[in-house]
């Protein structure tokens, strides 16, 4: 059996006040300067997904509202995931699906004045007749992303889109370690791309694995100490890959956002506080 990946501390309470409820928070990004967290709520079943943004204000997360581009309620929206530069956002949409089950991963541009563009849907093989889920990009533009598409591996498997010099798509299976016979579908990337946390379910619930890369391979070293009785999901690594982000129910309230550090000191200062950033520009 692999070791418990190294982490000093017990996984702590992340969630901001703001946005802490009822309901079941998720699935965090920031923006680079770190002042913007859209995230995915859930209702206490982490059923009814959407999307929601807070921003830093003055010192202080704002209330939670549906950014521009999302869909209107009921389609399910969830997972994203700012592009390393900040100049785009991956994610997924139910929003070209009447029966609203079909989860493919749709784009959407930030401009440089801050506006939002018109989102878009990602083409064949990105997307497929099966479910999508947590779309993450690294630095050199590889998306992950998890799949239950036919021809894998087990129930779920982890995939790697690259666009090709003519700008097509192209996608591969990460193949083992990674994808097993066991349901592997949500994969977070640092953005060097050489450590990957992977949400699988081994056969008795979903847990944080974390791999490594050394070269061209993967090796896994190991589950991130997490509570066992529950499910994690979401995760989100800091810059540096020395912290993660992450959801799974709370005794309090019915899920929230945790940290776990990787190193023995984390990631200093990572998320930055909101009331450290000072007043908004």
């Amino acid at each position: 059996m692999l070791p418990i990946a190294n982490a000093p501390r017990t996984p702590r309470h992340w969630t901001p006040p703001a946005i802490s409820t009822d309901d079941y928070e998720s699935t965090p990004t920031f923006s680079p300067d770190g002042r913007e967290l859209l995230y995915l709520s859930a209702d206490r079943s982490f059923a009814r997904w959407r999307l929601l943004m807070s921003r830093c204000i003055d010192g202080r997360w704002s209330s939670p509202a549906p950014p521009p581009f999302a869909a209107p309620t009921p389609v399910i929206e969830a997972d994203p995931g700012y592009t390393p530069d900040g100049k785009g956002l991956y994610f997924l949409s139910a929003r070209h699906d009447p029966a609203n089950e079909d989860f493919d991963i749709w784009y959407v541009e930030r401009h440089a004045d801050g506006n939002w563009g018109q989102p878009r849907r990602l083409p064949s093989p990105v997307n497929s007749p099966h479910a999508e889920l947590l779309p993450r990009a690294d630095l050199a533009g590889r998306l992950y992303f998890g799949s239950s598409r036919l021809g894998g591996h087990g129930q779920g498997d982890i995939y790697v889109a690259e666009r090709d010099r003519q700008g097509s798509w192209q996608v591969r299976n990460a193949g083992p370690p990674i994808s097993t016979a066991a349901n592997e579908y949500e994969a977070e990337i640092s953005r060097d791309g050489r450590t990957m946390i992977v949400v699988a379910d081994r056969g008795d619930r979903s847990h944080l694995y974390r791999f490594v890369r050394d070269g061209s391979t993967w090796r896994e070293t190991g589950r991130v100490p997490t509570d066992l009785t529950v499910f994690q999901v979401g995760p989100l690594l800091s810059p540096d890959a020395r912290s993660l982000l992450f959801a799974q129910a709370d005794q309090k309230r019915s899920g929230e956002i945790f940290q776990a550090d990787l190193q023995p000191d984390g990631a200093r200062g990572w998320p930055k506080p909101c009331e450290n950033q000072g007043r908004e520009q």
